[in-house]
């Protein structure tokens, strides 16, 4: 029998269109970004009071610090993986009942994937990190003896260990300060504060090439402690709080902002405009 061809389809599949190649991003010729040094002091000014809830309840307050060093270390590294996409206040609570329970890597191996769940919970995605956790103490166990890694490529190789908390690991739990931590706070803020191009720098590990290129290297510490803070109460996801904002005509964000009819801003300027944090509000309806 003759083979009849299709008109209408084509017998060969058609060929898929190429990728164009990945453009390579240079970081270390940029400049400082102009009037960044007012900006980062006006954030400096804000964050005086130290009253958001990372400064409290923060992953270098969760450990317990009557351990022993490489028990911190570990505790430290565990608060940082429970971290991602979770509150600093559930976090915390998620911490203290695992000391409670005992938060030592042979005492995490010799406790079931359910009841770490049941410790962790709510933190987000808390099913996945209970396994990450699990095979991540058995990778210290059999590698480490039961610490934690001593460098960043080495701790990115863990279980649901990111750039980001490989990064604040090595500053908060070994003293070594090797890269700055960018979470979505300091991903998002710096964008709005046109400190990084958004054409570049899509991603937080992008956002950490681009600020180490120009920021100064003793600053690298405090940037992620300031900023998250400062997103906490100011700088929010949605609905930032501009009005009360010192950096508000220096940033492209603050100088659009429009205040909304329905929500008067209450007289007293910044300090009106920053939310207290849950610790500190509890202190003062007791006194």
């Amino acid at each position: 029998m003759k083979k009849v061809t299709s008109p209408y389809f084509s017998s060969s599949s058609p060929s898929k269109p190429k990728r164009p190649p990945p453009v390579k991003i240079c970081y270390s010729d940029q400049a400082p970004p102009p009037a960044w040094q007012e900006c980062y002091q006006n954030i400096v000014t804000m964050r005086a009071d130290r009253s958001a809830p990372v400064d409290s309840m923060g992953c270098e307050r969760a450990h317990d610090q009557a351990a022993s060093p490489e028990v911190q270390r570990f505790q430290c590294l565990v608060s940082l993986m429970l971290s991602s996409q979770t509150r600093d206040e559930v976090n915390y609570a998620a911490m203290l009942r695992l000391r409670e329970h005992g938060l030592t890597v042979e005492n995490i191996l010799d406790t079931s994937e359910e009841k770490l769940g049941q410790l962790i919970h709510p933190v987000g995605f808390w099913r996945n990190k209970a396994k990450y956790l699990i095979r991540t103490c058995s990778v210290l166990k059999e590698k480490y003896k039961s610490d934690i890694p001593p460098s960043v490529s080495e701790l990115c190789k863990l279980p649901g260990v990111g750039p980001k908390m490989a990064y604040l690991t090595m500053n908060i739990a070994w003293g070594s300060q090797s890269g700055i931590g960018v979470d979505t706070h300091v991903h998002r803020i710096v964008a709005r504060l046109g400190w990084t191009k958004q054409e570049m720098c899509k991603t937080p590990e992008q956002t950490r090439q681009c600020l180490e290129a120009w920021l100064p290297r003793d600053k690298w510490t405090e940037i992620n402690w300031l900023l998250v803070g400062f997103g906490q109460q100011v700088c929010l996801p949605v609905g930032p709080r501009c009005g009360g904002c010192l950096n508000r005509e220096l940033c492209q964000t603050g100088r659009g902002w429009k205040e909304s009819p329905k929500k008067k801003q209450k007289p007293g300027g910044v300090g009106q405009s920053v939310r207290m944090s849950p610790a500190k509000k509890i202190k003062c309806e007791e006194s």
